[in-house]
């Protein structure tokens, strides 16, 4: 059970400047599981000294993995000094890393501060980090810090080479976007509201959106539209770009909202893939889901 969670100083939410924090007494600072299912870790890094400019230096990591079907879903965001875009890699891997995650947080000892909760207000994103880190056991690392890093150099770059390693290494085969033959999104609000539509792709890269609409029922809206390649490719983009067809295994966000969402992708030979939205995933990524949600049902 959670103990008490304290207050260590409280601010004012509409003052810029203002700190929240706490701090759960119950978390515990040595974690004796060494079987981690959740390793959800992002981090910006302590600025530079003068010595180190024109060198390049780390200067943000996010890393995720979780176990996803017969493998491990990955994903690796770095930044480094002197390159204003970061790189970005997601992949599905058959190698499970998380003997090797376990040894870096008992090594670089991300454990310490756990329970430990800051939040400066007015502060841009990715200024401070958090830690996620989940075990089978019940026991969790959670720690979270908007203006300062919650990893040093030498852990952050630890966990960047540990990552660009497993990337590199065999995948999880996922159905080829080429043999794609229709993406429906389908959403259920109470009240008994919903929206349907459904994406046919032909041969020709073309194909044709209708959508189903209701919001006072049992009124039903009725639409069809042809589309063209570039909606087409967009979405395939999108599916490639975020390893979307490796979600579908990943664990619950936990977040419940009035409205149940999913993506079901149907390919040659009738094999299908569902997704629901509710996917526990990196910010960086998880919009990939709105994105192809926005292309059946609102430019369309």
């Amino acid at each position: 059970m959670r103990g008490e969670i304290g207050m260590i100083k409280g601010g004012d939410p509409e003052v810029c400047g203002g700190t929240v924090s706490s701090v759960d007494e119950s978390a515990p600072k040595i974690i004796k599981s060494k079987d981690m299912i959740l390793f959800n870790v992002s981090s910006a890094l302590g600025s530079f000294t003068k010595q180190d400019r024109g060198e390049e230096r780390l200067r943000f990591v996010s890393a995720f993995a979780a176990p996803a079907g017969e493998g491990t879903f990955l994903f690796l965001e770095t930044g480094y000094s002197g390159s204003e875009s970061n790189d970005l890699s997601v992949s599905l891997v058959k190698e499970n890393v998380f003997p090797s995650l376990s040894a870096l947080v008992t090594e670089y000892g991300l454990s310490r501060d756990n329970g430990c909760h800051f939040t400066t207000h007015g502060l841009p994103e990715n200024f401070g980090g958090s830690i996620d880190i989940r075990y089978r056991s019940g026991e969790r690392i959670s720690v979270s810090d908007n203006q300062s890093p919650v990893l040093s150099c030498e852990a952050a770059e630890k966990t960047a080479e540990l990552f660009k390693t497993a990337l590199k290494g065999e995948k999880v085969a996922l159905p080829d976007v080429s043999s794609l033959l229709a993406v429906r999104f389908e959403e259920t609000r109470t009240g008994g509201g919903f929206t349907k539509a459904e994406l046919t792709v032909r041969q020709d890269g073309t194909g044709t959106n209708e959508k189903s609409r209701c919001f006072d029922p049992p009124k039903i809206y009725n639409s069809k539209k042809e589309v063209g390649t570039d909606t087409v490719n967009r979405i395939k983009d999108c599916i490639t770009q975020n390893a979307i067809f490796a979600w579908s295994s990943l664990p619950d966000n936990g977040f419940r909202i009035e409205a149940d969402k999913k993506l079901t992708f149907v390919f040659e030979g009738g094999g299908e893939i569902e997704v629901p939205n509710r996917r526990l995933l990196p910010d960086r990524i998880s919009r990939g889901f709105f994105d192809i949600e926005l292309e059946l049902t609102v430019k369309n």
